[in-house]
């Protein structure tokens, strides 16, 4: 009987290997074909991503890092500054982490806002949280980088990812995307400053209309607020007496 079985169980044997092999042949060209019809698409998105990684590097990392750097002007920031600078190597990468821990909350309230339909609300508190996060983090990092790089496996890890950054950014800035970019935002500079060199008489003008009558309004305001003062404290200063005759009252 087993004799019999065998030549079958071969021919089923060959007859599936026949269609597997060909059903793996029809994936391989359809994957191919997939592939030549979605290969632009990826590009185009893959280049945009790249461009927005490094949009935010250089328009938002460093500007941000910078904006806080600014308040270093101020004694109680400066002092706060020269402790995180002057943290061991493991105190400073628990502190490049405590702004993230931080913000959490916010960005919690921001998720909960999402499920309860205040998309502009929730989008509102989540980009402010990550704004926040980004600048705190970008400062800290400045100001602990030399702490951080006495530590074998950061300092390991710093330098290889550097290169790869370098590299990474430079085919960015020769991809047509960063180019269209940097064309458009010459352009929406170039028209803002035009709009600005136009409205700015105008503005002026206006402002040399209001201004007598802002003053005035604001006058009117104060001399109201100061009238409005001086008729309330005799009413305050009965109230405050019966208050206390009643409190005299109660004690006796």
């Amino acid at each position: 009987m087993w004799a019999q079985l065998t030549p079958w169980l071969r021919a089923q044997a060959r007859t599936l290997a026949r269609w597997l092999g060909l059903a793996a042949a029809l994936t391989v060209r359809a994957a191919r074909a997939a592939w030549r019809f979605l290969r632009p698409y990826v590009i185009f998105a893959l280049n945009v991503l790249a461009a927005l990684i490094l949009l935010f590097e250089e328009w938002g990392w460093r500007p941000l890092s910078n904006l806080l750097a600014q308040l270093a002007r101020f004694r109680v920031w400066a002092l706060a500054e020269l402790w995180i600078a002057g943290l061991p190597p493991y105190g400073a990468l628990v502190a490049l982490g405590i702004p993230s821990a931080i913000l959490i909350p916010a960005k919690l309230f921001g998720v909960y806002l999402l499920a309860l339909g205040h998309l502009l609300s929730a989008a509102t508190v989540l980009v402010l949280a990550k704004l926040a996060s980004t600048a705190l983090i970008a400062r800290i990092f400045i100001l602990t980088k030399p702490a951080l790089m006495q530590i074998g496996w950061f300092q390991r890890a710093y330098e290889t990812f550097l290169p790869w950054q370098e590299a990474l950014f430079a085919w960015i800035r020769g991809s047509w995307v960063w180019r269209y970019g940097r064309v458009v935002k010459w352009r929406t500079r170039n028209f803002l400053r035009r709009t600005w060199t136009q409205l700015r008489p105008r503005l002026v003008a206006a402002w040399a209309t209001i201004k007598p009558r802002s003053i005035a309004f604001g006058r009117q305001l104060q001399a109201r607020a100061h009238e409005g003062w001086r008729r309330a404290r005799p009413a305050g200063r009965r109230l405050l007496r019966r208050f206390e005759s009643l409190a005299d009252l109660r004690r006796r």
